[in-house]
């Protein structure tokens, strides 16, 4: 069963999303909960901008208190449960549509850095970890129907390895922190520089 996504349609929350901090911060709670200084150290902003950035998030219900660890002095967070999904509509406002392209545009980019860091990295990677990485692009001939389903054919496989959904102690040893990126969607036609689009 497929994880549920709740879809954004806040103009305002889509906004305070769209914030590049605010998005790895967002990531980093998937793995599991952390402190605003744990997640200041893998984002790369001061605990205090992590502080404000983690109540902006739990303002719009993105993130949420964790239960306390240890003695309890600092604040944990969590990611805030279901996972999160934004597509343009056709009817959408004017302001609406503006934050979602705004919030994709961001994601895509952060989705690409990610993967050249990957890439950056791969050389130091064991032979093992190689060659379980794909980086790969394939031109499809589909309807939309069979588009649909293949987007939820992956989401189904990729469910169990969610890591927000496995059983640490239950994975095997060798197990890490990885990405799955997909992207499902039909092509624009390309037209020569120079000519005037139809319509």
């Amino acid at each position: 069963m497929t994880q549920a996504r709740r879809p954004l349609t806040d103009p305002t929350a889509m906004r305070a999303l769209a914030h590049p901090a605010r998005l790895a911060i967002l990531t980093r709670l998937q793995e599991g909960p952390g402190t605003a200084t744990e997640v200041a150290e893998v984002v790369g902003v001061t605990p205090s901008a992590a502080s404000y950035h983690l109540r902006m998030l739990a303002k719009y219900g993105f993130v949420e208190d964790a239960p306390a660890r240890g003695d309890g002095r600092e604040r944990l967070w969590r990611h805030g449960g279901s996972g999160l999904t934004v597509t343009p509509e056709a009817d959408d406002l004017p302001e609406v549509r503006s934050a979602k392209e705004l919030l994709i545009k961001i994601v895509r980019d952060q989705a690409g850095d990610e993967m050249t860091r990957a890439l950056d990295n791969h050389d130091r990677e064991s032979q093992e970890w190689r060659d379980a990485s794909i980086f790969h692009r394939t031109v499809l001939l589909v309807d939309a129907e069979e588009l649909k389903r293949l987007g939820e054919q992956i989401d189904e496989l990729l469910a169990p390895y969610l890591v927000s959904a496995r059983d640490r102690s239950q994975a095997s040893t060798g197990v890490r922190i990885s990405e799955a990126q997909v992207s499902l969607f039909p092509r624009v036609v390309r037209r020569p520089h120079g000519l005037p689009r139809e319509g």
